[in-house]
């Protein structure tokens, strides 16, 4: 049997207090227990906005009433390769009239699809069948626990009977024990123990059991009723423990106030088991037929326990056969005659304990995991329809009033081959002697994502960033996290492993193009790279590359925003970032390191970006009040209303505290790092300070320097590789070229993004 791969699991998640939560949980542990050889994950829904501390298992949440939160999710799991989604269906858990917000979900997802129905009605109203039907239409398969659940499927919502698999509810593989075994952990011993558990609410009919005790205490005066279970969290928030304490007062009046346990408390597995293991008979009282699944009879009944319950759906078909007793409902008369009669007779009562478990021998997990994971296959074996593909990013300049120059591509597509880009020019010559790097091959990468995102895109773009994608991907270290640097240009690593910041690029590179990119293939690609790499940072000791770590794990949080591993790597990236600038920083020197060297604003641009990520408003002043230092350090002028022109940190012996500063050699990277800073900041705060920075800084490409010379060659389409304390560095290599391409492609996207008048207030003039 060819097992799928990969699988994730949809419904609602532990610890969360609800059945389908636990169901779940089960689901995902079976298999992954049982096909260790394959990856699972959850996609768990939530039903309060801040979500639930879950397990590393849940990789993707979303929003049980946040509509565009299921496209989303649907993204996510179409960009994951997941071969097969099982999703948990119960009306309820999903937002939306009968919860239609999981069909967002379901229309857009690229692989097959199998539902297992929790809840299947006699008599829906039309938006429950219209959901259900649609959702079984969208399925390759379907899932119900009973038969009856089968013969509803096949007759009321007109699913396919050859569509339809009948798969018990799983129960964990307990021995069969003697109850007297297990007594001793609750001080009962001796005692007979009733036993009724699961979330506690009106419908559970346990006052029915309660009526009956006062009957069955005179015959047994031993008997203990146990009601384990905490109050249903919907109860709870809306009328406390009302219910639990009428129970309580109804025990007391009934005068067997101290033969009732309760136990409030949403029990774990290992927990439950001993309680079950203690329990003589089981009793679910429910007072309405309409329950196709029960989870918790289920458990009761594969364990070999007897059962006396309502004559529900479920309850029906599993106890038929002498394999349980039925009670008429809301008879308490009737509950008491069957439980004596079961207390009284040994013999009756564990013949029926041993066809009950007998027959749950067949609902154990492995089992019940051999019959879903045959369904997968299947379900994999039947096409599927696609979605259409998504708009492609629109042409045109925008609307603005204030024009760009253009953005031309001649140089780039120079220095580009089959393999990459090369890194360094003499002139604008490629300087093939010198071959290619990772650096500068994500930069280019990213470089093609901002362009086709500002709508000038084109066919030879594309193939180029292909290009970028596949040098990234060789350079990739698998099993280590990280890349290798610097290729000759034959061809050959010239490391073992490169740069701790090459690796921060790439990874930033990888998350651009997760976040931004309309690309399906390219977003494929780059997560499982990006999920693998990530971590890697964590333990590298450059702020650097952490904080182009950062810059990728925003941008692909742009996308996928509920990733709670992404989000995790991101919180500890930004704390050690935090970290190193409050061991550093001073009232004269609110800074990073005591020192400035090289992409400096890169620091405090991540943090602005994870500031607005994590939506923490402490990371992102850090970010802002430490570029606001940095840019002002670097400005010729003397005040905001005079911003002078842009002089970065030179590269010939940089900046070290209380030393003093170098202002040449200057560098195109210091620019464009400082010009994406100051959009970054324009964007957060809305300040025009920010754009009238982010603006003087871009034109130091055009002369607006020290030198009062051009270091962007209109004639080639290429930029300089510097500014010497009296000359411009006449070789146009890589990373010069594209720190110009990229400072001007974010302008371009600002100037799309803002309005005519935030244009006109910001007096944005750009030389052409």
């Amino acid at each position: 049997m060819n097992v799928p791969t990969s699988v994730a699991f949809i419904g609602d998640y532990l610890p969360r207090q609800c059945g389908i939560a636990t169901f779940t949980s089960d689901l995902y542990k079976s298999f992954t227990s049982f096909y260790p050889e394959s990856s699972a994950m959850v996609v768990s829904v939530n039903d309060v906005p801040e979500g639930y501390d879950y397990p590393e298992e849940v990789r993707y949440e979303f929003y049980q009433h946040d509509l565009n939160s299921y496209k989303k999710a649907a993204e996510f799991l179409n960009s994951m390769n997941t071969e097969v989604v099982c999703l948990q269906h119960e009306y309820g858990i999903y937002g939306g009239p009968a919860g239609n917000y999981i069909l967002t979900l379901l229309r857009n997802l690229t692989m097959p699809v199998v539902t297992t129905f929790h809840t299947v009605l006699r008599n829906p109203d039309q938006d429950q069948l219209m959901v259900l039907k649609t959702i079984a239409d969208l399925s390759a398969r379907v899932i119900v626990m009973t038969e009856k659940g089968r013969q509803f499927l096949k007759d009321i919502y007109e699913v396919p009977e050859d569509k339809i698999d009948v798969i018990s509810h799983g129960i964990p593989d307990m021995p069969f024990v003697d109850p007297h075994f297990h007594k001793d952990r609750f001080g009962i011993e001796g005692k007979q123990v009733l036993l009724t558990f699961g979330l506690l609410s009106p419908n559970k009919g346990i006052e029915n059991v309660i009526n009956a005790l006062p009957r069955i205490v005179e015959r047994f005066p031993d008997t203990v009723y146990i009601v384990l279970g905490a109050t249903h969290p919907n109860l709870v928030r809306d009328q406390g423990e009302t219910y639990r304490d009428s129970l309580k007062k109804l025990a007391e009046d009934r005068g067997v106030k101290d033969n009732v346990l309760f136990f409030n408390q949403f029990v774990e597995l290992d927990n439950l088991m001993e309680f079950l293991g203690a329990a003589d008979i089981y009793i679910t009282p429910y007072l309405n037929p309409a329950q196709i699944t029960s989870g918790t009879l289920s458990y009761a009944f594969g364990c070999g326990k007897a059962v006396v319950s309502t004559p529900y759906w479920h309850a029906e078909e599993l106890l038929a056969d002498g394999r349980g007793v039925l009670v008429p409902f809301n008879d308490s008369d009737a509950v008491a005659d069957e439980i004596i009669n079961l207390m009284s007779d040994d013999s009756l009562r564990h013949g029926m304990r041993k066809k009950a478990y007998m027959m749950g021998r067949n609902m154990i997990w492995e089992r019940v995991m051999e019959r879903y994971v045959s369904t997968f296959v299947q379900a994999r074996q039947q096409p599927i329809a696609l979605p259409g593909n998504p708009q492609s990013l629109m042409n045109g300049s925008g609307n603005g009033t204030y024009k760009l120059p253009p953005i031309r591509l001649d140089h780039l597509y120079r220095l580009s081959d089959s393999t990459g880009i090369i890194q360094h020019a003499r002139y604008h010559l490629p300087h093939y002697e010198e071959g290619y790097c990772t650096d500068d091959n994500a930069r280019a990468l990213i470089l093609t994502v901002l362009v086709e995102e500002a709508g000038l895109g084109d066919q030879k773009l594309s193939e180029q960033a292909d290009v970028y994608a596949a040098f990234l991907n060789y350079a990739y270290l698998q099993g280590r996290g990280q890349f290798r640097n610097f290729m000759s240009y034959d061809r050959r690593w010239l490391e073992e492993v490169g740069s701790d910041d090459s690796t921060g690029r790439a990874i930033w590179a990888l998350g651009t193009c997760v976040g931004r990119t309309a690309d399906k293939n390219l977003v494929t690609w780059a997560m499982p790279m990006l999920h693998q790499a990530l971590p890697s940072l964590v333990d590298l000791p450059s702020p650097r590359a952490w904080a182009f770590g950062i810059m990728g794990a925003c941008e692909y949080l742009k996308r996928f925003g509920n990733d709670r591993l992404v989000k995790t790597i991101l919180q500890q990236l930004v704390d050690k970032m935090l970290v190193r600038y409050n061991d550093s920083k001073s009232k004269e020197w609110p800074w990073f390191e005591g020192y400035l060297t090289y992409d400096n604003a890169k620091l405090s641009h991540a943090l602005i970006c994870a500031g607005e990520t994590l939506q923490d408003a402490t990371v992102t002043n850090i970010g802002v009040k430490s570029l606001d230092w940095l840019i002002s350090l670097q400005m010729s002028g003397s005040s905001a209303s005079n911003l002078g022109y842009f002089q970065p940190i030179g590269t010939n012996g940089f900046y070290i505290k209380g030393a003093e500063r170098a202002y040449f050699d200057q560098q195109p990277l210091e620019a464009q790092g400082s010009v994406s800073a100051c959009l970054a900041a324009y964007r957060t705060t809305k300040d025009a300070i920010w754009l009238k920075r982010a603006t003087k800084i871009f034109k130091w490409f055009t002369g607006h320097n020290d030198l009062g010379l051009s270091i962007y060659d209109p004639n080639t389409g290429g930029c300089r590789d510097g500014l010497h304390v009296d000359r411009v560095n006449q070789n146009q290599g890589a990373e010069s070229t594209l720190a110009y391409l990229m400072a001007l492609t974010e302008l371009h996207l600002t100037q799309k993004q803002i309005s005519g008048t935030e244009i006109a207030n910001a007096a944005l003039t750009l030389l052409v």
